[in-house]
Formats: C-alpha cells, sequence, structure tokens
C-alpha cells in the first residue's frame, strides 16, 4: 500500500505540465484561468442539478443525482489540471479521471434506457397546446355551468309560478266547493222547510175551516199532523247542529255491547231479508262517555248506509273491540286525514260486502250534503252528523273501502275509567 501511495502522491522525479508549454506566460494563464473557470462552472451546474434532485415528486431523480456527481468530478479533474502545471500531481489526476470514468459510464448506463421516456415528454410547443386545450376545456366547462345555472333557474321560477298557480286554483276549487256546498245546503233547507210549512199550514188551514164549521171532533188528527211536522223540523234542525258540531250532547257512561244488543232487532227489520248481519261483541269491553241517543242515531245511520250500498244483498258485520293506538295507528286508509291522538279506544265497526267507493269519493265521504244516492234520497248530512259527533266526543272516524269489495266505517271513541250506570246505556 505504501508502495502504491509513492507512485500516486510522491511527484519527484516527474516534470510539471508548465514544462511541456515551456512555461511560456500567455499559455500557462490561458490554461489556468481556463481550468479555473471551467471547475467552478462544472460545480454551480452539479450544485444546481443536486438541488433539483432534491424533489420528492421527481421523476428521474437517480439520473439527476448520477449526472450531478459526473459533472463535479469533471470540475474537479479541471482543478486538478490546473494544480498540475506547476505541481507534477499526476497521481491524484489519474485517481480523479478514473472515478470521472466510472461515473460517465453509470451516467450513460442510466440515460440510454430512460431516452424514450425522456422523448415522450411533450415539447414546449405542445404543453403550450395542452394548456391551451385545457383552457378552452375550462370555459367550455364554465360555460356550461352558467347555462345550466340559468336553466335551473328557469326550471325552478317555472315550479314555483306552477305551484302559485296551483295554489291558486286550489283555493279557487275550495271556494268553489264551499260556495256548492252552501248552495245545497240554502237549497235543501229551502226545500224541506217548504215542505214542513206547506204541512203545517194546510194542517192549520184545515183546523181553522173544521173550527169554523163546528167539526171540532177532527181537529185532533190535523193538530197531530202539524206537531209531527214541527218534530221533523226539529230534528233537521237537530242534524243541522250535530253537523256544525254545536248540539247539545248529554254524555253519560256507556256499554256499547247490551246498547246494540238492544238495536238488533230494529236493525234486522231496516236492512231486509236479503241481507245477513252478524254481530261481533268483544268480551271485556271497556266503557266510554258520549250521548248514547246520539250513539244509536249514529250506528243507525251507518247501518242504513251499508244497506243501500247492497241493492242485492249482502254481509253487514257490526264488531266491538278494545284499541290501544299509539300515534298515527289509525291514519292508514283515514280519508279524513286528521292524526288521533294515541290512548285507549273502544272502536265499533260496521263493514259491509258493497259495492264500495272509489277512492275520490271516498275522500268526500265524510264532505257535508256530498251524497251519492238520487236525488231525493239522501240529503248528504248522514256521515257530517257522525263525524260532527264523534269529534265533538273527543273521539275519530275512520273509512276504508275499495270499488267492489265494500266498505268498513270505525268509530273510535275514549275510553271512560268510571263505573257504568247503566247497563243499557
Amino acid at each position: 500500500m505504501q508502495a502504491v501511495a509513492l507512485w500516486l502522491l510522491n511527484p519527484s522525479g516527474l516534470t510539471p505540465h508548465g514544462f511541456c508549454l515551456l512555461w511560456d506566460p500567455w499559455l500557462i494563464w490561458t490554461h489556468a484561468i481556463g481550468d479555473f473557470v471551467i471547475g467552478a462552472s462544472y460545480w454551480a451546474i452539479s450544485l444546481a442539478l443536486i438541488s433539483v434532485a432534491r424533489r420528492r415528486d421527481l421523476v428521474f431523480k437517480p439520473m439527476f443525482v448520477m449526472f450531478s456527481v459526473f459533472i463535479l468530478l469533471c470540475g474537479i479533474g479541471h482543478w486538478i489540471d490546473l494544480v498540475t502545471l506547476w505541481i507534477p500531481a499526476y497521481g491524484v489526476q489519474a485517481i480523479v479521471k478514473a472515478a470521472t470514468a466510472l461515473a460517465s459510464v453509470g451516467t450513460a448506463f442510466m440515460l440510454f434506457p430512460l431516452l424514450p421516456r425522456i422523448l415522450a415528454l411533450p415539447s414546449p410547443a405542445q404543453m403550450l397546446a395542452i394548456h391551451e386545450a385545457l383552457r378552452q376545456s375550462h370555459e367550455a366547462l364554465e360555460t356550461r355551468v352558467v347555462e345550466r345555472t340559468r336553466e335551473l333557474v328557469e326550471a325552478n321560477t317555472k315550479l314555483r309560478t306552477a305551484a302559485a298557480d296551483r295554489e291558486r286554483v286550489e283555493a279557487e276549487l275550495r271556494q268553489s266547493h264551499k260556495m256548492e256546498a252552501v248552495g245545497q245546503l240554502t237549497g235543501g233547507l229551502a226545500h224541506d222547510f217548504n215542505n214542513l210549512l206547506t204541512a203545517i199550514s194546510g194542517s192549520l188551514e184545515l183546523i181553522g175551516v173544521r173550527a169554523a164549521e163546528g167539526r171540532t171532533t177532527e181537529l185532533g188528527r190535523y193538530i197531530d199532523g202539524a206537531l209531527a211536522s214541527t218534530k221533523s223540523a226539529a230534528a233537521l234542525t237537530h242534524r243541522l247542529l250535530a253537523f256544525s258540531r254545536r248540539q247539545t250532547l248529554a254524555p253519560n257512561s256507556v256499554n256499547v255491547n247490551p246498547l246494540i244488543g238492544s238495536m238488533e232487532d230494529l236493525f234486522r227489520r231496516t236492512m231486509g231479508a236479503s241481507i245477513h248481519l252478524e254481530i261481533k261483541l268483544a268480551a271485556g269491553l271497556w266503557p266510554l262517555l258520549c250521548d248514547p241517543n246520539q250513539l244509536e242515531n249514529a250506528l243507525l245511520n251507518l247501518v242504513i248506509n251499508a244497506r243501500d250500498a247492497m241493492p242485492d244483498g249482502g254481509l253487514l258485520t257490526i264488531e266491538t273491540s278494545n284499541r290501544v293506538l299509539a300515534a298515527g295507528d289509525a291514519a292508514p286508509g283515514d280519508t279524513t286525514q286528521k292524526i288521533v291522538p294515541p290512548g285507549e279506544y273502544v272502536a265499533l265497526a260496521v263493514t259491509d260486502t258493497g259495492v264500495g267507493m272509489p277512492p275520490n269519493v271516498a275522500e268526500r265521504a265524510f264532505a257535508p250534503f256530498f251524497t251519492t244516492k238520487p236525488a231525493g234520497q239522501g240529503t248528504g248530512l248522514g256521515l257530517s252528523m257522525i263525524y260532527g259527533f264523534v269529534q265533538q266526543s273527543g273521539g275519530h272516524v275512520q273509512l276504508r273501502s275499495a270499488e267492489g269489495h265494500g266498505t268498513t266505517v270505525t268509530i273510535y271513541l275514549p275510553r271512560h275509567f268510571e263505573a257504568v250506570e247503566s247497563a243499557g246505556t
């Protein structure tokens, strides 16, 4: 090792490079300045490449590092050439040249495989074209966004306008229905009261005639006719009060099962022989608090409606049950669109196997003066009266119907926790 070190580092016996230049000052200093400037430039380039290679996202980072080392060794080699002008350090120069040779070979081996990838890089003109294409695409996208936004704004405006028009039309339709109902009310009342007044006035005229003739024995019959017409007028007024939910009720604790049992004969006589009656009374039924007379009228009205819905006969079922309702339990199929408060209820269901109702009819079933019966056969106040009575009693009415499959009307009345005063009422 000592011999190798002496061979590389011992300049004795060697002549400096300046001797070959005959120590000509111009040649000496030209070489010296040139080698110094070239070496410094190589070092600057190498440092710049190493700074760039510090980027983590650099694609050709190993190539940059190797090329930086090669340039750095080239710079060192020129500075060694500067030294050898005066000092024959040719051993050190040989070491540097060998290292430079290795670095150059490594750089070449790394460069050639990368040439296809380097050549595939876009040129400045291509980069400008790509940038221009991206700019145009961005502008087109912004234009589309603006157009789409304008379309959405226009669509939203149209929807708002349509919604406003629909609300206006619905308001006009509701007003029209109200006016139609008022017209039906006034017409029906005028017709009914006119008939009643005609009967009363006719009876009074006959009473006057018979009294003038001295035939007082026949006055009782006409007085009874006038009283019957007066009672009919009172009943009509009572139905109107029930519809408006302003009738005076006489609530009492009622046991529904005996009440229905007491009305069974009336139901059968009302329905006729072609309709079969089935009564299902739940055991242990809770009592409820309501006006028993109004409850009887409501049940009788439902039975008459069921009978009219089965002109060819069928099955009519009256059923009672205890029901515990959670929030919204009675909502499905409910045409009244009312929310039933949760709680304990007694349910009275009247089901027929008649013609049923289509949805548009079922939705209006509880509307006042709405009827599907021929003129003169229904006032349209039956279900409205039931609805008013049940609502006034703190309950709820539910209607389910399908065309061709019959109808079920269920009355929900709140459970009464006090003792029942009368088993029949």
